[in-house]
């Protein structure tokens, strides 16, 4: 069991938590969620008493266990696969480090022997014999061959580090499990293989994550961050998203009837007040009005963009034709005689195992680097806009404030012209001259997005455009893309992003057998 009791934090001058109070019982997942900058992070912090409240305090019962994902990718660097994953249950490790210890003396006492027998109860009670398999089972199911778990940390890619990093946590059936962001840089079938674990998992969960259909799969409650509290519920997030609406919609039907009741009330005292006849009418619509309490609807931290793309010309039939490209960097061939046509009003998903093959053909597409062999073929009448994975070229260094820099790209330098489209973004009143290289990731994206949308290109290019944004962000970029007329092309790893936008599979390692995919969810297997 893990709760708080009237947690309060401020951070940076910034009040996130005030007199929390929320519940965590075994058996359920919560999954975290708030806009950014709303908390979420620190609160697992909170949890894990990595951080202290400024008042109240998290209770933990004595006997729990917490493990915590902490995607810090070189802590480990010196220890092998293996060794990582079972130092996530500390305390086994300490009883089998002693146990060999004590094992690998020659002047063995029988001090030592009570002491080892006591290791091996303890050992035996935490399932001990079984320890070695499961981390090697768990290391299988996140895609990290066998040959890997004697090799050191140093050795592996990013990708596979933050598998690793992720079995250590789930590794010895915690108590209390916090995960921040357990899906990042997991391929799809490590994706199911977390999403079917967490389903089987007995024991609490609390976790945060930006992809949607992740909190739909494995969360039976949602811990909302949200007007300086933290508020349970029961369901999953799109439960929580439908009742939070249909919430918010009949509190702000309430305060309008209320205000029109409050102006008839008013309204009938200051015309018969003076008058003998209705002055009884009237001191009874006085009481009535001061009985009418009009609150004000709390503030929420969440910001609703609105993403529309709207191409200036309609694009004629040809759009891409791509043409045996082939690309090697460093010795590693990324892409291999790739060949493929978009077409028309197609909005195209691009796979790869290898997500730098990805950014590659983008590269190679916008014109920003050039192929090895083949070629590629825009239609003349297209006009493309690009979105890439790592965005700091086009901020990094530059001291131009938010709206000079949009201007740029922009042939109307009107200031109120370039505030709408900033405007969409959340960018407003002085805002807007915030200085490009101090914002954070989420506001660099939606950056990037006011540009696209001034762009006016019917071809549109985006390699993981939900990268560093919040949920209410992800589905405004989500139904933006639904609702565009032209043509796109896109990567991203989130599920209900590629099941709602693509029509069309692009699978770079096997290009062949991709021609007629059209569902990600058939395409993949997994449902």
């Amino acid at each position: 069991m893990i709760h708080t009791t009237d947690v309060s934090l401020s951070f940076g001058g910034q009040l996130l938590f005030k007199e929390v109070n929320v519940k965590f019982t075994p058996g359920n997942c919560y999954g975290l969620i708030g806009a950014n900058g709303s908390g979420k992070s620190t609160f697992l912090k909170l949890l894990s008493k990595e951080l202290e409240p400024d008042s109240g305090q998290v209770h933990v019962d004595k006997k729990c266990r917490i493990s915590q994902l902490k995607q810090d990718h070189f802590a480990f660097d010196e220890l092998g696969v293996l060794e990582t994953v079972m130092r996530g249950n500390q305390r086994l490790y300490e009883i089998i480090e002693e146990k060999d210890a004590i094992y690998a003396r020659t002047d063995f006492s029988e001090a030592d022997g009570m002491r080892a027998a006591e290791l091996e109860e303890e050992f035996t009670e935490m399932n001990g014999w079984e320890a070695e398999s499961e981390a090697a089972s768990m290391l299988a199911g996140l895609d990290i061959d066998e040959s890997y778990h004697q090799r050191k940390m140093a050795e592996l890619a990013g990708p596979d580090k933050v598998k690793v990093l992720l079995a250590r946590a789930l590794f010895g059936n915690p108590d209390i499990l916090l995960l921040d962001e357990p899906t990042n840089h997991l391929d799809i079938k490590s994706i199911v293989w977390l999403e079917n674990f967490l389903y089987r998992f007995a024991n609490t969960v609390i976790v945060v994550s930006h992809d949607r259909h992740f909190l739909n799969k494995v969360c039976t409650h949602i811990a909302d961050i949200d007007f300086g509290k933290i508020t349970a519920y029961a369901g999953n997030y799109a439960f929580w998203r439908k009742s939070a609406e249909l919430a918010l919609h009949l509190r702000s039907n309430q305060r309008k009837k209320d205000e029109e009741k409050a102006k008839e009330l008013k309204a009938f005292i200051q015309r018969f007040s003076a008058n003998a006849a209705k002055s009884k009418q009237a001191t009874s619509r006085q009481k009535q009005l001061e009985k009418l309490q009009l609150e004000d609807l709390p503030v929420s931290s969440r910001k609703y963009p609105f993403v529309e793309f709207k191409p200036d010309r309609e694009a004629g039939k040809d759009i891409l034709r791509v043409e045996g490209l082939s690309k090697t960097v460093a010795g590693e061939q990324l892409l291999n005689n790739i060949t493929f046509t978009l077409n028309k009003g197609e909005k195209a998903v691009v796979l790869c195992k290898n997500t730098v093959a990805i950014k590659t053909l983008f590269e190679i597409l916008m014109g920003e680097t050039e192929p090895d062999f083949g070629k590629y073929t825009w239609g003349v009448t297209t006009t493309q806009s690009y979105i890439p994975s790592d965005n700091a070229a086009y901020f990094d260094g530059s001291d131009m404030d938010i709206m000079n820099w949009l201007r740029q790209y922009s042939t109307d330098e009107y200031e109120s012209y370039l505030r709408g489209f900033l405007g969409k973004m959340l960018f407003t009143g002085d805002d807007v001259y915030k200085k490009v290289n101090v914002l954070s990731g989420g506001e660099r994206v939606r950056c990037m997005f006011a540009r696209m949308m001034l762009s006016g290109a019917n071809v549109l290019l985006l390699d993981e455009p939900t990268n560093h944004l919040d949920l209410e962000s992800i589905t405004a970029v989500n139904d933006g893309l639904i609702r565009y007329k032209g043509t796109a092309l896109f990567a991203t790893h989130d599920h209900q992003f590629i099941q709602t936008v693509a029509d069309r599979i692009i699978d770079l390692d096997d290009l062949a057998g991709s021609a007629g995919a059209t569902s990600y969810d058939a395409y993949t297997g997994f449902e």
